[in-house]
């Protein structure tokens, strides 16, 4: 048997940006333990089990399949959320449209919707946050309502409710305070789409047309219909689609446009009222 130190050492992940954090994530799952006791206990011997599991998902890992799907968990915001291939994994730039839409409504109810939800994410995060608000997310993907779902469950989440819809489709009449998603913005020749953990998220939840804002345009198009008046949309989309996202916006009517920076430096969202 090796020791815990010796088995994080002899990883080899050539093409991980962060090797040595991965190897911790994945050992820990296979030990069942959190990321500390590897810290605390570097001399301990790793019996046979969980050393065969740790190997069989560094195999996973050079291969290039995200640590999220391996482990299928990921965290975001203050959740621990179960992932799957069926949807994209949720990342820290994403936390920018829940903070955004925390600091533009106050703490009484609302009707807040999340417009291709995932892995539910953005809408549970706001749930957990708000427990006035009542929240709604759909996608067009039966597998990823269902997984939205076993992740409220879990989380015990009363506020949040999932279910089918190809972004406005199952709403009629239905109107929201505030609408927020994180479509696919990616252009379909995009080379970054041959690169890195996207080689295996859902195309379906990246690409969207030539320029890849083919779903924000149909979105901003249609969210009127479905936002009270003063009711505010938020997305998020490609760090130099701002400009784009933002003009889309203002033809449409709305008022307030503007987009906001995430921890890089990027307009990673970019928003509008409704006027009253």
């Amino acid at each position: 048997m090796a020791s815990i130190e010796t088995l994080l050492e002899s990883a080899d992940l050539p093409d991980s940006p962060s090797p040595r954090l991965d190897a911790e994530w994945l050992l820990a799952a296979a030990l069942g333990k959190p990321a500390s006791y590897l810290r605390a206990w570097p001399e301990r011997e790793v019996p046979e089990a969980p050393a065969v599991r740790f190997a069989a998902d560094l195999a996973r890992r050079r291969a290039g399949e995200p640590v999220a799907y391996i482990l299928g968990r990921q965290g975001f915001w203050s959740l621990d959320l179960e992932v799957a291939p069926a949807t994209l994994i949720p990342r820290p730039d994403t936390e920018l449209l829940v903070e955004t839409a925390l600091a533009l409504l106050p703490a009484t109810p609302a009707e807040v919707l999340d417009l291709g939800t995932g892995s539910g994410a953005i809408a549970l995060a706001l749930a957990a946050e708000r427990p006035a608000w009542r929240l709604t997310g759909v996608d067009r993907v039966m597998e990823a309502v269902a997984l939205a779902e076993r992740n409220r469950r879990r989380l015990g989440l009363g506020n949040a409710t999932f279910l089918p819809s190809d972004w406005f489709s199952a709403l009629d009449g239905r109107r929201f305070a505030l609408i927020a998603g994180n479509p696919p913005y990616i252009a379909a020749d995009d080379p970054h789409l041959a690169l890195g953990d996207v080689r295996f998220e859902p195309a379906s939840a990246l690409v969207a047309g030539a320029d890849g804002l083919d779903d924000i345009r149909r979105i901003v198009v249609e969210a009127p219909g479905h936002l009270q008046a003063g009711g505010w949309l938020l997305l998020e989309h490609g760090f130099e689609q701002a400009g784009a996202v933002r003009g889309l916006l203002t033809t449409r009517g709305f008022v307030e446009v503007h987009s906001r920076r995430d921890l890089g430096g990027h307009e990673r969202i970019s928003l509008g009222r409704l006027a009253a």
